[in-house]
């Protein structure tokens, strides 16, 4: 075995199914800054009230779609690091998630203490946002820096129009596709509009309310519109797969609180399709790598 780890990191889940178990997790999720970005004392006030009750609505949610083997994005993820034993012949390949266990600074930790002295530090969201894969990242490196580990880091990049990826999406689509249907629909978790606002160039005038709001944009604003590279994925995903323009749309979905997210939510979405006589709807989330709560109680119990 090589020196050189493959460390592929995802969003974490509870423990387990309990209130308290779903708590901690929340608070530890909620409580990032990337996540809420308020000042800390606004945030710990906002969190703290959020934690009165959804705790035990969560705990429900969780419960209805748990397996036996666990945490069902826990359980894929690491059916992934075993996938990818065969392809990464220059170490281990590790998974950490960034709240819950394992927890990415013990895995980190462990790494340097088998010998590993390089990790590949593999993000698992195919678009960029702070909340996703900055917090990942800029948690690694305060860890390295901290505990002076003797380890060089390297990020995967977000791949949400890379050919494999594509491609992934379309083997997993394929058996849906090939069944009679009227619409599809690509769901895609939403964010805050001022999480992407803040990262544009200041004077930037990117407008993230027009059907394409990367068309014509720098390749700076493209690096970090969220929305531009779901919309991006969608458009290489129906071209792959043939679906003329028409037969799908984009949506975003799992939005909480009342600032403005981008739009169109998945909800009104949902409603427009209703009563443009669609019967036979199709829903994907492509930015979920692993079913996950947003994908197998939000989308597929839900609706």
């Amino acid at each position: 075995m090589t020196d050189h780890a493959l460390l592929l990191v995802n969003l974490g889940s509870p423990a387990s199914t309990s209130v308290a178990d779903v708590r901690r997790y929340l608070n530890q999720f909620l409580m990032d800054p990337y996540v809420v970005d308020l000042p800390w004392p606004v945030r710990r006030l906002l969190v703290s009230l959020i934690l009165i009750k959804r705790p035990e609505q969560s705990a429900h949610a969780y419960g209805s779609i748990w397996w036996e083997e666990g945490s069902p994005l826990v359980v894929l993820t690491r059916r992934l690091q075993s996938a990818m034993v065969e392809h990464w012949p220059h170490g281990p390949v590790e998974i950490a998630m960034r709240y819950g266990q394992p927890a990415l600074p013990e895995v980190l930790e462990r790494l340097a203490g088998q010998g590993v002295r390089k990790v590949t530090l593999a993000p698992l969201y195919p678009q960029f946002a702070d909340s996703t894969v900055t917090t990942v990242v800029e948690l690694a490196k305060q860890v390295i820096s901290v505990r002076q580990l003797p380890l060089q880091m390297r990020v995967l990049q977000p791949f949400y129009e890379h050919p494999e990826y594509i491609e992934a999406l379309a083997a997993s689509a394929r058996p849906y596709l090939e069944q009679d249907y009227d619409h599809l629909l690509l769901s895609f978790h939403g964010l805050p509009e001022r999480h992407l606002k803040k990262l544009f160039p200041k004077g930037n005038k990117h407008d993230l309310r027009t059907a394409d709001c990367c068309h014509g944009a720098s390749a700076e604003v493209r690096a970090v519109c969220y929305r531009g590279q779901c919309l991006a994925t969608a458009k290489a995903f129906a071209q792959r797969m043939g679906i003329p323009d028409g037969k799908w749309s984009v949506s975003f979905q799992s939005r909480l609180g009342r600032d403005k997210w981008i739009e169109p939510y998945t909800e009104t979405r949902l409603d427009e399709l209703a009563k443009a006589g669609v019967k036979k709807l199709l829903v994907m989330c492509p930015a979920f790598v692993a079913d996950c709560i947003e994908t197998l109680e939000e989308i597929g119990m839900r609706g």
